[in-house]
């Protein structure tokens, strides 16, 4: 056995025991972490299939930003998650077609790529040129303006979603910016003639 073999093997236990974990877990927290695990083996196993770019951002995306959002959000949130798990109780017999149909489907996909490998579509790499230098070289020439159109669309999303989402509340005190610097120092300041010994009024 190589060690490219013995470390696929490896990355492969981790990814399963680790996704396994993830359903059967009790602590959400201990899920999100066996969840980050999870796709840091599914990153290795990228790497060993010679697909460094999805490896990183695999990693940079879903681990640097999802799965730590979502565990910051678990963390702070105070939900009662003994209830909710009684409430998924109802929904097993759909969540239980869905897996089997993904089941079905990944059993397919690999019977296929084992009987025919040469009816898999594949993009044959330049020599001397790795993934990820083939895969920008693409990305930024034939399909830069696509990439652009879909940069535009998920800043669209990105605006939309603050603009439906914020919410001005009328007891909170705002600072005006260009109320402050419009002000001088006879509006700012007032003198008081205060008589010796009487103090202040409170109004």
């Amino acid at each position: 056995m190589s060690v490219a073999t013995a470390f696929f093997y490896l990355f492969s236990f981790i990814t399963i025991a680790s996704a396994a974990m993830v359903i059967l877990g009790r602590n959400p927290v201990h899920s999100v972490l066996f969840l980050i695990l999870a796709f840091v083996s599914a990153a290795g196993l990228f790497v060993l299939a010679g697909a460094e770019f999805l490896a990183m951002l695999l990693v940079v995306v879903y681990v640097g930003a999802v799965m730590v959002l979502f565990l910051f959000v678990v963390m702070m949130l105070d939900v009662d998650f003994a209830e909710l798990q009684k409430s998924m109780r109802r929904y097993l017999p759909v969540s239980g077609l869905i897996g089997l149909v993904v089941l079905v489907e990944l059993v397919l996909v690999v019977g296929s790529w084992t009987v025919a490998p040469q009816a898999v579509l594949s993009t044959p790499t330049p020599d001397g040129m790795s993934n990820t230098a083939a895969l920008g070289q693409v990305l930024y020439t034939q399909y830069a303006y696509l990439f652009q159109a879909a940069g535009l669309v998920l800043l669209t999303a990105m605006i939309g979603a603050i603009v439906l989402t914020l919410q001005h509340r009328p007891n909170v005190k705002r600072q005006n910016i260009s109320a402050q610097n419009a002000r001088t120092r006879a509006g700012a300041i007032e003198n008081k003639q205060v008589p010796s010994r009487t103090g202040v009024p409170v109004p």
